[in-house]
């Protein structure tokens, strides 16, 4: 068995950067334990495998314009090709005002006695948004140390499942500032930091609006990958979030 596999970095235009991903095209339904197996072999967070559900549909179509809707696992996503980048059609998810007290112990943590400004809590995502101080900059939460190791064995009853800290953005010498920053942990899942998370900003462009006052912004999140996405809230309450994506590599998988 042959299969088309590319490996493609997304919320970026620089190989080596942003968010990895593989994505296996398939002509035919595989069994879940060849998914588990072709996923370890690539070796990355996330493995996508994509199947035609009609004969007629087309992968190798160059120049896509209309939305395209995957049946996923989770739900459907929608996505469209923008005019320099590619745009996800999500949910927007409340943050709500959480209590620190509740939350001290995992907060403690994870940051030791780093300054924070405001908690929120997402129950449609299970994250806990954490906004430090904004006497910090970018380089402070960049160069953080955070004990996701330890996280698990915080009392929290599945409550949170994910921690994002963020940061409100600065003039940096950009070419265009950015209205905020962010970092995702989930060991809860296995993964102690992810790179760029696309579905961390259904939270972060509802927190950040309200903040900022702003329907439309430009978000970098501060992994050692690093990647930027822009936020647009829309009028029927979702959240198109798009990015650019490189092509790393491109082959063909024998099984």
């Amino acid at each position: 068995m042959k299969l088309p596999i590319f490996i493609a970095d997304a919320f970026t235009t620089k190989a080596f950067c942003g968010n990895p991903a593989a994505v296996c095209l398939l002509e035919n339904k595989l069994g879940e334990d060849m998914h588990q197996k072709i996923a370890q072999e690539m070796n990355l967070s996330e493995t996508a495998f994509i199947r035609k559900l009609h004969p007629t549909d087309n992968f190798t179509q160059k120049n896509v314009s209309s939305t395209l809707t995957f049946v996923t696992l989770s739900g459907e996503l929608r996505v469209r090709r923008g005019e320099d980048d590619i745009v996800l059609d999500f949910p927007l998810y409340p943050a709500h005002p959480q209590d620190f007290h509740e939350v001290e112990d995992l907060i403690k943590t994870a940051i030791g006695d780093t300054l924070v400004q405001d908690i929120c809590y997402s129950p449609d995502t299970k994250n806990l948004l954490v906004r430090l101080s904004d006497t910090y900059n970018r380089s402070f939460l960049e160069n953080l140390k955070v004990n996701t190791q330890n996280l698990l064995q915080v009392e929290n009853t599945g409550k949170v499942k994910g921690l994002i800290l963020t940061l409100k953005g600065e003039s940096d010498g950009q070419a265009r500032a950015f209205d905020f920053y962010s970092r995702y942990f989930a060991p809860w899942f296995g993964v102690a930091e992810d790179p760029v998370t696309g579905s961390t900003h259904t939270v972060l462009g509802s927190y950040w609006s309200q903040q900022l006052g702003k329907k439309n912004m430009h978000a970098f999140q501060c992994s050692h990958r690093g990647g930027e996405l822009e936020i647009s809230l829309r009028p029927d309450g979702r959240v198109d979030i798009s990015g650019s994506a490189a092509i790393v590599l491109e082959g063909t998988l024998t099984a």
